[in-house]
Formats: C-alpha cells, structure tokens, sequence
C-alpha cells in the first residue's frame, strides 16, 4: 500500500511539475510529460504503474479519458461553429473516412500489418482528441477560425475513432468467425445508439435538475461526475468504448442548455481534466517496456508514421474541404496539426491483447507502432504548431496584450501609449457614448457589455492576457475583476484605487474579490482622469546602463505616476500598491508625469545634446 501510494504521489508531482516546466519555457507540455514518464519509466525503472496498480490501471484511465473527453464536449457549443458548418462536418465524416483508409493501406502495405490488424489500428488512429489538441490551442494562440475547427474535430473524433476500431473488429469476426452472425454487428448498432441516448438522457437529466433547483450548489460538481462515470460505464459494459461516445453526447447536450450552473463549474472541471492529463499521460508513457521502445526503431514503423504525418493526414484533410470556404493556409495548418493521444495508447492496448487472443500474431507490433505515432505527432506538432500558424498569418500576436474595461480619457490616453509600444490593446465599454474618446484616437474599441453572455462569442479574448478595469464604478470594477480571474489569473487583473469615500466600501473585501490595485492609493478614476486632463503626459523612459532605475526614480518627480514596466520580452510588468518591481538594462518605464516635469526634461536634454556637439 505504501508503494502505491508513493507511485501516486510521484506520478502527480511529475505530472504537474511538467506542466510547469512546460509553461515556465514555453515548451509543448505533452512533450514535456511523455519524456518524464520514459525517464521514470522504462529508461530508468523507478516505476511501472502497470504492475504497481495492477488491475486498477485500465479502469482509472478509462475513467480518466471519459471524464477529459466529458469536459472537452462542454465546450462544443453549436453558437460557436457558427459559420464553420461545413468544414467541420466534412472533416469528421468524409476526412475521417479517407484516414481510416489511407491509414489502413499504410499500416497494411507499409508497416506489414494483415488486412484485418490494419483496418482496426486505421480506425484507431484517425482520433486527436482533447487531451492533445487543447493544451496545443492554449499553447499556439491561433486565430479563432482555425483553432475552433481543431477542437471540434478533436472532439467529435476521439470517440468516433474508437468505435471505428471496434466496428472494424466487429465486421473481421463476422467475415472469419462462424459463431459471428449479422445479429452481431446488427446489436454494435444498436448499442452506440443506445449509449448516444443515455448521454442525451444524462444531460437532459442533469440539466433539468439544476434548472428547477434540485441540487444544492456545493453537491453540483460532485453530481456531474458522478453522473458522466456512471454514463460511461453503464455504455461500456453494454458494448466496448461506446462510454466515450455516452459522455460527449452528455457533454454536448449540456453545453447547448446554456445553463449558468454549468458555466460556474467550468473552472473547477478544467482544473480536474489538466491534472488528469498529467497524470494519465505520465502512467502511460511510464508503463512501456523497453523491449517496446526498441521494437519502434523500425524502419518498417518509422516509414508508416512518416506517411502518416506527410500524406495520410493532409491527403484526407484537403479532399475533405474541398470546395468549402477554407483558404489553403486553414487546410494547411489543419492538414498538419493531427496529434494522437491517449485514447489511442489506451484503446490500441486493449485490442492488442483482444486480436492476440483471435490469432492475429502481428498484432503484437500495435502497441509501438501506437506509441511511435503518438509521440512522433505529439513533439512535432507540439513544436511546429506556433511557428507554422505564424508563417500562415493564422496566429495571434505573440505580444501579449491589455484589454481595458471603461472607456475615459486616461484610459484611451494609455491605450495610445500601449498602442504605440506595438502591445495589442482594447477598450470595452457598454457605452457608445464613453467610447467616444478611443473612437476619436483611432483606438480599438468593443462595444457591449463584456459581462454579457454573448461576448463569449462576439469578442475574441484570446490576445489579451492582462486585463484593467478602469470604469467609475468600484463595485463594477470589482465584480469584473473576480468574474475573469479564473481564465486570465489573479495576477494579470487590476483595478483603479478603491475611492472609499464616496463609493461603496469595499475595503475589508480587496483581498477576497476584484483585482490587483494598480499603481497607487491616491490614483483614483477622478485623480488620475483630472492628472490628463490638466495635462499630465505620459513618458517613455529607457532604462540603460548609464541610466539605471535607481538613478531615474531619485530624479523623478513626486508627482511622478509609475505606471508599467515593458520587458524586451513584451512581459508587462504593472505597478501595484504594497509591492516593489525593478527594471534592469532594455526595459522601458511608462508614467504619467506633470508638464512642468516633462518641460524641464526636454530642456535638460537639448542642453546636454548642446554641451556634446560643443565638446566635439
């Protein structure tokens, strides 16, 4: 038990602490995770979650998937494939059918598999699935377009292609075992229908239970999951992998109910899917041999993936989409991008085993031709998907950017700073009439409300990972801040200084609700609006070394407002109350300053470029 326990441990401090390494350098974090699993795993021998779990490790990874897959499907909301139709269903019916058969020829001709291995492992291998694709959309920042498409067809597709699996084992027993009737393939039918109800039925279930008010909110969550494992298993013991076609219909079926209670819980169901992910890829990639690892060094297997990669994916894709409204640099990147994952490792072990046992001996090559698809498509997608997204104009500036929530003339002022710096930025107000300022300035602007339900699908956040609200209102202001702390991160959201005096008293709650205060007690929305309006500039001041940060803030003035730091990275750094940042050589120091202070500045500088042309 104790063994156990420490594998547990391990497993999901590897887990997380690749993800970490991941997102501190910028590296696709399934690379990252696969290379610790073989490290501890098969290269190292530290464990070998198989035997260590014994027969509790298909059933937590199933389990595992089903709740990832449930989670990815709720957020296939049919509002945002708007304008996506076409493409995404050719995709996953036409192109998904190419894949299996242009995959079932390779693995057949290619990689030496008999007709009836190559058809089941074809049908395997059309999936990319949510575990992949997702962590890969969070990491490229693609445009929404392309990016919707992806996750889409990862989803729709992860259970889809392990049915195919089945259904082609199914048709291989009908044509080469007698005891196989047409009754056989005739009850397959009937039970992927059959789960596809009970996941309709989950959903409507749940749905109207939250609905009417008969789920208290702390049992919510606990509800849901208990519900989408006892769909999946109820699914998968009537007929093999249709669980994960029962837990995407409850998905789907939930996320088109527009429920509110649903959208609360999002968070909490990410945090759930991102550690499982890490935990179930580390136990994957740990549970291989080494006797698999060099079964992979094949050229015969080595070949197949290279058709897969170069030919397979991005034949069937463009034959697919052909005559849709997709541009050449959409099918592109959506030709290349295909990473396999975990329900390939999982089911392509699980008929590896079945077909050994029907006297398919081949079949023994199916686990590291599996793998070496995965993590030949995993690090090279993992890698490419930026950069190619980049080349294609299909990705969003890399430079993060500031979304300001108020439209006034400090805000638009600093938007043309920000603006200036080539940082993307925007102004978000209800107001048309506020707008005004940033519509004169030639700032971007949204017009709506950005608590609004239907901003989600108007408004494109992804570019913005700093947000500031900066309207009149503290408790707006406040209640804005809270509402996106869960998807930017308490440290990117501010808010101007509380005014205790006049509004609501929201002291005692800074440190529960709303953002970080910005710059200082003093800087309120009037304060620092009247500072631009009696003419206060905003300067730009290099940090060099004969110019250091401490040498500027003893010549500043007091009246001096610090405002943010820009890294040559494009990291922006804000000031905030009650905490100390410094710039080093390159970074710029952004402040608003008094027009005495910038006046003197100006002459001090004409005077010293003078007294160096008189020197000369």
């Amino acid at each position: 038990m104790d063994s156990i326990l420490f594998n547990l441990m391990l497993i999901g401090a590897l887990g997380i602490g690749s993800q970490w390494v991941a997102w501190r350098f910028r590296l696709p974090a399934i690379v990252v995770m696969s290379i610790v699993g073989l490290l501890v795993g098969p290269i190292f021998g530290m464990i070998d979650p198989k035997e260590d779990f014994g027969a509790l490790f298909h059933p937590f990874i199933s389990i595992a998937v089903a709740i990832i897959l449930f989670e990815g499907s709720l957020n296939l909301d049919f509002r945002e494939v708007s304008g996506l139709g076409a493409p995404v269903v050719r995709i996953v019916t036409i192109g998904a059918f190419l894949a299996w058969l242009f995959g079932s020829f390779a693995a057949h001709y290619v990689a030496g598999l008999s007709w009836a291995v190559a058809f089941v492992i074809g049908g395997l291998f059309i999936v990319t699935g949510p575990t992949v694709i997702l962590p890969l959309l969070r990491q490229a920042k693609l445009k929404p377009r392309p990016a919707a498409i992806l996750k889409w067809e990862g989803i729709i597709v992860d259970p889809f292609g392990a049915l195919l699996a089945v259904f082609a084992f199914e048709i291989i027993k009908f044509l080469m075992d007698e005891k196989v009737t047409a009754m056989t393939l005739l009850l397959f039918f009937l039970a992927s229908i059959f789960a596809l109800i009970i996941g309709w039925t989950c959903g409507r279930g749940i749905g109207w239970m939250f609905e009417k008010g008969h789920v208290p909110e702390f049992l919510k969550s606990p509800v849901v999951f208990v519900v989408v494992i006892t769909c999946f298993v109820l699914s998968d013991e009537m007929m093999h992998e249709t669980g994960l076609l029962a837990v995407t219909a409850m998905g789907m079926t939930l996320a088109n109910r527009h429920i509110s209670s649903i959208e609360d819980m999002r968070h909490f169901k990410e945090n759930i899917s991102v550690l499982l992910i890490s935990t179930i890829f580390v136990m994957l990639t740990a549970s291989l041999t080494v006797d698999t690892l060099y079964k992979i060094l094949n050229i015969n297997i080595a070949v197949f993936v290279l058709l897969m990669l170069f030919i397979v994916r991005p034949l069937s894709i463009w034959l697919s989409t052909s005559g849709t409204d997709l541009s050449k640099q959409e099918k592109t990147l959506v030709g290349w991008i295909a990473p396999r994952g975990i329900v390939a490792l999982t089911v392509s072990g699980y008929f590896s085993s079945v077909l050994l046992d029907a006297g398919f001996t081949d079949a023994s090559i199916l686990t590291p031709i599996t793998f070496a698809l995965v993590f030949s498509t995993v690090c090279v997608h993992g890698f490419s998907i930026g950069w190619l997204a980049k080349k294609l104009d299909l990705a969003i500036n890399s430079q993060p950017g500031v979304l300001i929530i108020g439209s006034s003339i400090f805000s638009t002022a600093l938007a043309k700073v920000l603006q200036d710096l080539n940082i993307p930025v925007l102004i978000a107000d209800s107001s048309w009439q506020r707008l005004h300022p940033a519509r004169k300035a030639g700032v971007s602007f949204y017009h709506g409300e950005i608590l609004s339900e239907q901003t989600e699908y108007r408004l494109d956040l992804t570019p913005y990972e700093y947000m500031i609200t900066a309207t009149e209102l503290d408790s707006y202001n406040a209640l804005v801040c809270t509402t996106f702390i869960p998807s930017i991160g308490r440290n990117n959201v501010f808010q101007l200084s509380l005014r205790n005096k006049r509004g609501d008293d929201l002291k005692d709650l800074v440190h529960t609700i709303g953002g970080r205060i910005l710059f200082k007690k003093e800087a309120s929305w009037e304060e620092i609006n009247k500072k631009v309006e009696s003419g206060y500039v905003f300067r730009k001041t290099n940090i060099t070394e004969r110019y250091s940060f401490e040498k500027y803030l003893k010549e500043r003035n007091k009246e001096t407002l610090l405002l943010f730091i820009l890294k040559p990275t494009g990291r922006i750094e804000f000031f905030v109350e009650d905490t100390n940042i410094g710039a080093s050589v390159g970074d710029v120091v952004v402040s608003l300053t008094s027009p005495s202070k910038e006046f003197n500045k100006i002459q001090e500088k004409l005077e010293q470029e003078q007294e160096m042309q008189h020197h000369k």
